[in-house]
């Protein structure tokens, strides 16, 4: 991994020209990024951190896992841009074991602070209060970030096509696996599939939200998941507020769902989580 662009994280990821959502977000992520670099522990502190902690656990396999029943990522999440506050008492220590008591494959924990209320703090509780792999979903832009995913926990992170050009993806998926990590890169158009498969993933996300408009349509999987090869592992993420939306996307071939709304704001949260993991997927 080369360190050259350390010292300058905003040399990495697309250009962004502040006409969005996900613009917004971009810049306001590049700017914490930089005081992160030059605050607290440092890019040494947390590379030290991240090459001394224990074994990640295996994302993947924790996915494929499931065989020919539909796996579930389930999601620690406390707001959203499109929806403000979703709930402000979630406890991460009592979501995570709830989420593995119930059967989920994996857990996603939203890092972001600005728009989602996310922090690394939540990532390292989650760890500590389950033994599934976890996912760090944060608008991963630079290698540090990905040094502390592992550092605080993570066994995998989310790269998003729509903000990293192909270098940066390959970069950035590239230390993951030095890392011991998964990438799940994730895809919300048909000009970004391209990059994903030249990542060096095993898991391609599609994202049935806009992250321009941050409009949720759920039939962006059954366009974009023919373009996917099948040696790639697929998970549909965005708008599964239901078993009958998860069985829908199964159907147009996803083998795993990224549930998160539906989850922390379910009554039943046992109940919903198996009536995802007992549906069957597509057969090939």
């Amino acid at each position: 991994m080369s360190e050259n662009k350390s010292k300058y994280p905003i040399s990495y990821g697309k250009p962004i020209k502040i006409n969005s959502i996900l613009d917004e977000i971009v810049r306001e992520k590049r700017e914490r990024i930089e005081r992160q670099i030059h605050e607290g522990p440092g890019p040494a502190g947390i590379k030290e951190k991240a090459r001394s902690s224990p074994p990640a656990y295996d994302f993947y396999k924790a996915l494929v896992s499931s065989g020919s029943h539909l796996s579930l990522i389930a999601e620690i999440k406390r707001a959203s841009p499109s929806r403000g506050m979703i709930r402000s008492d979630l406890d991460p220590a009592i979501q995570a074991r709830a989420y593995q008591e119930a059967g989920a494959s994996a857990l996603s924990v939203i890092t972001e602070e600005d728009h989602f209320h996310g922090s690394l703090k939540d990532l390292a509780i989650a760890r500590q209060s389950c033994a599934i792999p976890i996912l760090r979903k944060d608008f991963i832009l630079h290698p540090f970030q990905v040094y502390e995913a592992r550092a605080f926990g993570a066994d995998a992170i989310l790269l998003i096509a729509a903000i990293l050009d192909d270098q940066d993806l390959f970069e950035l998926a590239g230390l993951a696996a030095e890392l011991g990590m998964h990438a799940l890169v994730e895809v919300h158009d048909a000009k970004e599939i391209p990059s994903a498969i030249r990542s060096g993933t095993k898991i391609i996300g599609i994202n049935n939200r806009d992250l321009s408009t941050f409009h949720v349509d759920i039939n962006t999987t059954a366009r974009l998941a023919p373009l996917i090869p099948k040696d790639f592992f697929l998970v549909s993420e965005s708008g599964v507020s239901s078993a009958a939306v998860a069985k829908q996307l199964a159907s147009w071939g996803a083998k795993a769902v990224l549930a998160g709304e539906a989850l922390v704001t379910s009554p039943d949260i046992n109940g919903l989580i198996k009536s995802i993991t007992h549906i069957k997927c597509e057969q090939e």
